[in-house]
């Protein structure tokens, strides 16, 4: 299926990072600023990809939608450009990929269940879950609980960590509902 150029490079963007280190880590453990933490042109093979694929002209357009969207960040270091992708960014990644890999059911049978309790006064989080889930594939099994059949949960958990929503939630394992 055929996926947005802006999707698509923000997905070739988060696997580049997922090789050199967990994305979670990256953004927020590890100042961005460190040696290897910001992906310069020169090191990254997104950019060279994209360049000759759309030309200069059509690469920078790319790149600044891309930062009016805060999808990512232009830093420089050491008098050269990279590119950090933000939480919207790994966000709106991690939903592409949804679309460019096909979800496989469990190979085990048993389905991945989620529940949560947000208190009121927190309703942006309880949102924010809400979209996080159902972009993992989670349906709503009842209320507060949801439940998904594909092999989501180390996706799960990451993007919990990453929203600091994990606090909020008990992922569990079952066999059957």
């Amino acid at each position: 299926m055929k996926i947005p150029i802006t999707d698509q490079f923000l997905w070739d963007m988060y696997i580049v990072l997922e090789k050199a280190g967990s994305v979670v880590d990256f953004m927020f453990f590890t100042p961005y600023w460190e040696k290897g933490r910001i992906l310069t042109g020169g090191q990254n093979p997104v950019f060279e990809k994209y360049r000759k694929e759309k030309g200069y002209k059509e690469f920078a357009k790319l790149i600044y939608y891309l930062k009016s969207k805060n999808y990512i960040k232009v830093k420089s270091l050491d008098n050269k450009q990279g590119i950090m992708l933000t939480k919207e960014g790994i966000s709106k990644a991690l939903r592409a990929s949804f679309i460019l890999e096909k979800q496989q059911k469990r190979k085990d049978g048993k389905w991945v269940m989620l529940t949560f309790d947000i208190p009121e006064k927190h309703k942006k989080a309880r949102t924010l879950l809400g979209s996080v889930i159902k972009n993992l594939g989670y349906k709503l099994f009842q209320q507060s609980i949801w439940v998904c059949p594909f092999d989501v949960s180390e996706k799960t958990e990451n993007l919990l960590q990453m929203y600091n929503l994990d606090r909020y939630v008990r992922i569990f394992l079952i066999e059957e509902l």
